[in-house]
């Protein structure tokens, strides 16, 4: 282990000693019912600041979700769409309402008379201007996404009235999101690199491409292990490619240098890539290939190219590691 993380690691200690940074060591986890696995799941909270989510989301998706506006009504298209499926968080991916749910209001918004399951939404009150409404938020990444009121139709009486643009809707049976592994040296600054791409719906940190099963972060520093420090992207192909992660991937860290990035050394810090089909294997086999001859670099690419491995996600002072350091800093 590099001196630099020792240090920074030694100082989260003495944080969460004296009780100042307990969201950082019990990072906060509500259950939501996951509608792709069909059961009930528990997951961290989605925190970013209102910078990196103006980022990552249209002007009226941030608009709508982050500053609680109202998208004009008639204007969404998602609300003519006949076909079954889920309405999904745009901000997390979390699934709020079933297209079996969906009615026609006639008030311009699309309109459901409930969600997918109360677990997943939130309803607060909300008295601007100058009268009394319940809120809907999603429930993992507090994203405005309308309101409810009692006028529906049977069998609950609910009309939850929702902003197209808080909105994703996926196909029944489809899987919007794919899965991308990579390790780059210190999966602090590569998970932080890649939490800040557009499309890239979750992040973990964690090791992958070792003999040991269920390691430890203090095992696999000792080198013994095999694993590798990796990110574990979930990203959604349609805003980003897996090409484009690639690309994102080079250009943040040497890929020239044997199991050592900057000042942390070991065969836990090399440059590897863990592609999850042939389609990812082949981009990543492609892409190497370019940046090889583009002469960018004297020095080989030692980046390997691996089928993917078991994921064992790092413990959950690691996960989110800079966006916890830049709140504690107030920034």
């Amino acid at each position: 282990m590099s001196k630099r993380r020792t240090v920074a690691i030694a100082s989260i200690i003495i944080i969460m000693l004296i009780g100042g940074c307990n969201s950082m060591e019990n990072p906060q986890k509500i259950k939501i019912f996951d509608s792709h696995l069909n059961k009930v799941v528990l997951v961290e909270k989605v925190t970013r600041n209102d910078a990196e989510w103006k980022k990552i989301l249209t002007p009226e998706q941030y608009e709508v979700t982050t500053k609680s506006g109202t998208e004009k009504p008639f204007t969404c298209t998602l609300e003519e769409i006949k076909e079954d499926g889920i309405y999904e968080c745009v901000r997390c991916g979390t699934a709020l309402f079933s297209a079996k749910t969906k009615f026609k209001s006639g008030t311009g918004w699309p309109s459901f008379f409930q969600p997918i399951s109360e677990l997943n939404v939130k309803e607060k009150k909300d008295l601007s201007y100058g009268m009394v409404r319940t809120e809907v938020v999603c429930a993992r990444c507090d994203a405005h996404l309308g309101h409810v009121f009692d006028d529906g139709p049977p069998p609950t009486g609910k009309r939850y009235c929702i902003n197209g643009a808080a909105l994703r809707f996926v196909k029944e049976g489809e899987n919007p999101f794919e899965q991308a592994t990579f390790g780059a040296g210190c999966f602090w600054h590569v998970e932080d690199a890649f939490m800040k791409v557009n499309g890239v719906i979750d992040t973990a940190v964690g090791f992958a491409g070792g003999e040991v099963p269920n390691p430890t972060y203090e095992k696999v520093c000792t080198g013994v292990t095999g694993h590798a420090e990796v990110v574990h992207l979930k990203f959604d192909p349609s805003e980003v490619s897996y090409k484009e992660l690639l690309d994102v991937f080079w250009k943040i860290h040497d890929p020239t240098t044997l199991n050592r990035q900057g000042l942390d050394v070991g065969e836990q810090y090399r440059s590897v890539i863990f592609y999850y089909n042939e389609k990812q294997k082949k981009a990543a086999e492609e892409s190497k290939e370019a940046l090889e001859k583009s002469g960018k670099y004297k020095d080989t690419i030692v980046t390997q190219i691996l089928p993917a491995e078991e994921f064992f996600r790092a413990e959950e002072y690691h996960q989110k590691y800079y966006e916890k350091k830049r709140k504690q800093q107030g920034n």
